[in-house]
């Protein structure tokens, strides 16, 4: 059953700093579901374009398909990581074994808002930020995944 707001209750965006990310069939624990940052969760719609005969002031634009971008997680450095192992599998072995996973926004009850389920994905770059002596910074590791496409579901 969907939920409703009623006329006296506010409404509130969520916060995007709440979140978790789940890789499904790889066994990870829960360290390996906190990420600092997740992006590239977008999608656009190429258009090609087609002249009408006779028509000379505009051409139809018609959809054709669509296109996910790269999404890239960002995390400090885990040194025992099964998350590190699939990545190394790819670079090392040039075994790719896509797995499904799952970004989740969470309120400030821990409670999911929303979800995206994100379909066969695979490592494509891994870095670790520069180490330098003058700051005082965490080491960060990003993971760039390439992806079929995602799901959008809304808990209600």
């Amino acid at each position: 059953m969907a939920k409703t707001l009623s006329k006296t209750t506010e409404y509130y965006p969520p916060v995007g700093f709440h979140f978790s990310v789940k890789f499904e069939g790889l066994g990870t624990d829960d360290k390996d579901h906190q990420f600092q940052s997740v992006s590239g969760l977008s999608v656009d719609i190429e258009t090609e374009e087609i002249a009408e005969g006779g028509e000379n002031r505009f051409k139809y634009k018609l959809p054709v398909k669509t296109k996910f971008p790269n999404l890239v997680l960002k995390r400090g450095l885990l040194i025992d990581s099964k998350v590190i192992n699939w990545c190394k599998d790819a670079f090392e072995n040039f075994e790719f074994k896509p797995v499904n996973l799952i970004v989740t926004l969470l309120n400030n009850e821990h409670k999911p808002l929303q979800y995206w389920k994100v379909i066969h994905a695979y490592p494509v770059k891994w870095a670790v930020e520069d180490f330098n002596a003058q700051e005082s910074k965490l080491v960060v590791e990003s993971f760039e995944l390439t992806y079929n496409y995602f799901i959008l579901n809304r808990n209600e």
